[in-house]
């Protein structure tokens, strides 16, 4: 183990099945990591012995599908290899700052892609790396002279109206089905409402 090898894990946003959470454990045991791992409703925890140190991975369950929470401080090259290889394989975001000779390298990552590198030395700051933005001052111009979320406005409207009274058909005929459908349409009426901000 690198005993200066030092990365802070925040800000973790990373979804994935069951098989993911298998292959890890699977990593983990072929690096010669020892650890037990156990499970609740809500979430599934691995215990990593790294050194002296004992790293505990939380995912919490979403249905069928789980997600990393907390913020991890891994002194063990190795571990922390791995860890990324979990946020780039679940296309994941997180905040990733590496700590080494009085100085702090910091990677913002999005959807398993660095999108910007900042070295702190003290009070200073340095961007090394940043993506550049997907969207084009022209295409900007072209949104905003646009009439698309006008008169996707209007048909929004009528599609509303005509959701509810089909909503009020299904509640009044005992259609459970039909209105839980129903439901479902309206909210996402309302999300496309909200975007467009109706």
């Amino acid at each position: 183990m690198n005993k200066s090898h030092e990365v802070e894990y925040c800000n973790l946003e990373l979804r994935f099945d069951r098989r993911q959470i298998q292959n890890l454990i699977r990593d983990l045991i072929q690096e010669g990591y020892s650890l037990y791992w156990s499970e609740t409703d809500v979430y599934f925890l691995i215990s990593v012995r790294s050194g002296r140190k004992l790293v505990k991975l939380r995912f919490q369950r979403m249905r069928n599908r789980y997600k990393i929470v907390g913020d991890y401080l891994i002194r063990d090259e190795k571990l922390s290899d791995l860890l990324e290889k979990l946020i780039n394989d679940s296309r994941g975001h997180a905040v990733v700052k590496r700590f080494k000779d009085r100085q702090i390298v910091i990677e913002s990552i999005m959807f398993g892609e660095i999108i910007r590198l900042v070295e702190v030395s003290g009070m200073e700051h340095r961007i090394i790396y940043q993506k550049k933005p997907f969207v084009t001052v022209e295409e900007v111009i072209q949104a905003f002279q646009s009439k698309r979320a006008e008169e996707r406005a209007s048909v929004l409207r009528f599609e509303l109206d005509y959701e509810l009274s089909v909503l009020h058909e299904a509640i009044t005929e005992g259609r459970e089905t039909d209105m839980a459908q129903s439901r479902e349409r309206l909210q996402s009426l309302r999300t496309e409402m909200i975007q467009l901000e109706l």
